[in-house]
C-alpha cells in the first residue's frame, strides 16, 4: 500500500502540468475569461483525478500570473490584454528568430531533407483535417529546427513562452493551416539558401500572425477585462 502511494506521488508533477496545460490553453483561448473562477472539484471532476495534482497546477498558474486566489472566491482566472497577448508572442517570435537564424548558418543537406519530410506529412494532416495531428506535427516541425540550433538555455525560454499558445485553437482554423504552410514552404527555403537575414522575419511573421489572429478572435468573444 506505501508502495502504491510513493508511486501516485511521483507521479503528481507531470499529471499537475497536464492540468495546468488544459487550464493554460482555455485561458488564452477564452474559454475561461478574466475574474472567472475557476473550482477545484469541478476540474478535478472532469480529468478524473484528485484535487492534489489540480491544486498544485493552480499553484503553477498562480507563479505564472494566469490565475489569483481572492478571498471567499478561490481561484480566478487574471486580468488579461491585448498588450499582453502580443508581448508574449513577440518574444516567441523574436526568440524563435535567432534559433532559425542560427540554423540557415549551418544546416546539413540531410537536416533539411529530414524538416521537408517533416513538412510534407504535415500538409498530408492539413490536408485530411487531421486537427490533433496537425497539432502535434506542427509542434515536432519546430522542436526539429530549435535543436538545430544547439542553443539550450534559448531553446528552454521559447519552450517557456510558447506554453501560453492554445496550439488547438491554430490547429482547428482552416486560414492559420494554410498561411501555416506557407510560412514553412519560406522558412524551408531561407534556410536552404543559409540565408539568416531572411530567415528571421520569416519566423517572426510565423508568430505576429498567430498574435494577431488571436487578439482578433478574443475581440470578438469580447474577453477583455478592461
Amino acid at each position: 500500500m506505501a508502495e502504491r502511494s510513493k508511486v501516485q506521488d511521483v507521479s503528481h508533477p507531470q499529471l499537475s502540468e497536464t492540468v495546468a496545460s488544459l487550464l493554460r490553453d482555455r485561458i488564452m483561448s477564452g474559454q475561461l475569461r478574466p475574474g472567472e473562477r475557476i473550482r477545484l472539484e469541478e476540474v478535478a471532476q472532469e480529468t478524473g483525478l484528485s484535487i492534489t495534482p489540480v491544486r498544485e497546477a493552480l499553484l503553477m498558474l498562480r507563479a505564472e500570473d494566469m490565475v489569483e486566489l481572492q478571498p471567499r472566491r478561490g481561484h480566478v482566472v487574471a486580468p488579461l490584454s491585448r498588450q499582453d497577448i502580443i508581448d508574449v508572442f513577440r518574444l516567441q517570435g523574436d526568440i524563435a528568430g535567432e534559433l532559425a537564424a542560427r540554423v540557415a548558418a549551418s544546416i546539413t543537406t540531410a537536416h533539411l531533407d529530414d524538416l521537408r519530410q517533416q513538412h510534407e506529412r504535415l500538409r498530408r494532416a492539413v490536408q485530411a483535417r487531421q486537427i490533433g495531428r496537425v497539432e502535434q506535427l506542427e509542434f515536432e516541425f519546430h522542436r526539429s529546427i530549435n535543436r538545430l540550433a544547439d542553443a539550450r538555455k534559448l531553446s528552454w525560454m521559447l519552450r517557456a513562452a510558447t506554453r501560453y499558445t492554445p496550439s488547438r485553437f491554430y490547429a482547428a482554423n482552416p486560414e492559420w493551416r494554410a498561411t501555416m504552410l506557407a510560412d514553412h514552404e519560406a522558412l524551408l527555403a531561407a534556410l536552404e539558401a543559409h540565408d539568416p537575414v531572411t530567415v528571421r522575419p520569416v519566423m517572426a511573421r510565423h508568430f505576429t500572425d498567430g498574435a494577431e489572429r488571436l487578439v482578433k478572435h478574443l475581440d470578438d468573444l469580447g474577453v477583455w477585462s478592461g
